[in-house]
């Protein structure tokens, strides 16, 4: 357990298994938009563990929450991520290293059956010991992908020149963490 000085800033990836609060994590991506915006979407579903060192992270490709319900369909379909074939994304960790305040996960990242490699920057914190006598650690990380690498590869021009999507994705990741009791 942590002292009662708790650490804020983590030096090292804690030992033991950390379980995913999905109330309190989020797993989402953005692309460029029709050459001038940025459309979002966030996965409601979102399963992590931390296991001495190694994480694990994988989302429902069916619970993607967009703000126009309508595009939902065309998102979840052989187009895009094809749900039904591809029910998960899912990331698995080979290195998590901190150096000072930045934690690096390097990492295969799978998406329609495309596994990649990706790097994740960000940051971890903790162990503190949160309300109700848990003890958790946050983790934040960000990577940025080529579309076409994890199979996203539908696009379309736009009559004046240009496309509808970006040739990135970027994808974010927050979690919060909670020790396992029986560590």
């Amino acid at each position: 357990m942590a002292t009662e000085t708790q650490s804020l800033n983590a030096t090292e990836v804690p030992s033991g298994t950390w379980t995913v609060d999905p109330v309190h994590s989020s797993a989402s991506f953005s692309v460029r938009h029709m050459m001038v915006g940025t459309f979002r979407g966030e996965f409601a579903d979102i399963d992590a563990s931390l296991t001495d060192g190694k994480l694990v992270g994988k989302v429902k490709v069916p619970s993607l929450v967009i703000k126009q319900e309508r595009l939902k369909g065309h998102l979840l379909s052989p187009d895009f991520f094809d749900a039904e074939k591809f029910p998960e994304i899912v990331f698995e960790s080979s290195a998590l290293t901190i150096d000072g305040d930045t934690l690096t996960a390097q990492g295969t990242l799978t998406v329609k059956g495309n596994a990649v490699p990706v790097v994740g920057t960000g940051r971890i914190a903790g162990p503190v010991i949160t309300l109700g006598d848990v003890e958790k650690i946050g983790i934040d990380l960000e990577t940025t992908v080529q579309t076409e690498a994890v199979g996203l590869s539908y696009n379309a021009p736009l009559p004046k020149g240009g496309v509808v999507l970006g040739e990135t994705v970027t994808i974010t990741v927050t979690l919060e963490l909670a020790l396992d009791d029986e560590d």
